[in-house]
């Protein structure tokens, strides 16, 4: 019977082969809002970055508490940084700290304005 898929193992990296937090924040930016198609970093939803090893742990608010995208963004998140090299384990802290128009990068601003958002 088969079960549901499983992401292979990474490959065999050598010796200091692995993400910088610069990476993994770029590796962010493929990751979209659910309901507007603006990055996640545009939306100045990231709040951290760090790599640690095989692990990078990722701090993020969310613009509501509310927000019926949490789980999705999240699961998103995961499987786009375990596909960077060296990549085992995604940490994520939901940190809820209050989030703004003003957490909206210039490129985010762009994107909205021309989706008639702001």
């Amino acid at each position: 019977m088969a079960g549901p898929p499983v992401d292979p193992p990474p490959a065999a990296l050598a010796p200091g082969e692995r993400c910088t937090a610069e990476e993994a924040l770029a590796a962010l930016r493929e990751v979209l809002d659910p309901e507007y198609p603006v990055s996640i970093v545009d939306l100045g939803l990231i709040r951290g970055v760090a790599v640690q090893g095989d692990t990078v742990r990722v701090r993020i608010t969310f613009t509501s508490m509310g927000c019926p995208c949490v789980d999705l963004i999240q699961d998103d998140i995961t499987a786009r940084l375990r596909r960077l090299p060296g990549v085992r384990q995604v940490d994520l802290e939901v940190v809820w700290e209050p989030w703004s128009r003003a957490d909206i990068t210039a490129e985010g601003s762009r994107r909205l304005r021309r989706l008639g958002v702001v």
